[in-house]
């Protein structure tokens, strides 16, 4: 399933120039692989994908003149399909790991984020450390699936987030860990048969990912991230699609040297460490 995204500028004079800067499949288009159903990170709605992680890119690449193209995949295959250059980029509220750097490179932080632990209305869980002898579910790949095989919980993998849903909504599972984002939002599309038991702070940024041998374009997105920021479409992106949400004082989205305007909300921001 493919479509596309406004990404500002049209890229033509590129594509008319034959220029290709940033060694893009198509000149004057960015590819960027992402999901169909992680709301409010990345979803797809009325045939345009959209979500935070999706409107900051296309923010960004329109600051580049680069139109952007989204294409759903599978998280699971996303960062080899990003690394072999079927996508110029991969946009899916990815969480930078060691293990991940090793596939693909990272441009600069934009987001945070929380694990999200969801339980079938009713559940006695309320914390991530009673999930021992449980039947716990994860998107395979995820951040979250590399917690629960940490925390040796032997999980059940699923290929996406409409599995991990149906398998609370089935009875089939105990617990899902999610992104906390999406997991609030699955719980609250669930007419009360999910809810959420508890959140955690997730130990890493998120970022977008790029081939290997992509340097040209990392610098250019990360560049393109600091000017979005400057110009308040990162915080007004973080108080529509995640209104209320405090942002740790310590988190610094870019290269840190840009400044992000108050949310509009005004809230205030406490500390990794006290954040909830």
């Amino acid at each position: 399933m493919s479509g596309c995204g406004g990404g500002g500028g049209d890229g033509g004079s590129a594509a008319g120039s034959g220029s290709n800067p940033y060694g893009l499949a198509q000149p004057g288009v960015l590819r960027a692989g992402t999901l169909t159903d992680a709301p409010p990170n990345v979803y797809l709605k009325d045939g345009k994908f959209t979500g935070f992680d999706n409107d900051l890119l296309t923010a960004v690449a329109g600051e580049l003149g680069l139109r952007v193209e989204f294409v759903g995949t599978d998280f699971s295959a996303l960062l080899s399909q990003v690394n072999n250059h079927k996508f110029d980029v991969g946009s899916s509220s990815i969480t930078i790991t060691e293990a991940r750097k090793k596939t693909v490179d990272f441009g600069n932080g934009y987001d945070f984020g929380y694990f999200g632990l969801d339980v079938p209305a009713g559940s006695p869980i309320s914390g991530f450390d009673q999930l021992a002898g449980k039947r716990v579910v994860v998107v395979q790949g995820t951040v979250q699936d590399d917690y629960a095989t940490g925390k040796q919980l032997d999980p059940v993998r699923v290929p996406d987030y409409n599995g991990a849903i149906n398998q609370l909504k089935a009875g089939t599972a105990d617990a899902w860990i999610a992104p906390a984002e999406i997991g609030e939002k699955s719980a609250a599309d669930s007419n009360g048969k999910i809810t959420v038991a508890a959140k955690q702070l997730s130990p890493a940024p998120t970022a977008y990912a790029v081939a290997k041998d992509g340097d040209k374009l990392r610098e250019a997105l990360n560049k393109g991230l600091d000017e979005v920021i400057a110009d308040g479409t990162w915080s007004r992106l973080q108080a529509q699609y995640y209104p209320g949400r405090p942002i740790p004082a310590d988190f610094k989205p870019g290269s840190g040297t840009a400044a992000a305007p108050a949310t509009p909300s005004g809230s205030a921001q406490p500390s990794a460490s006290t954040a909830s």
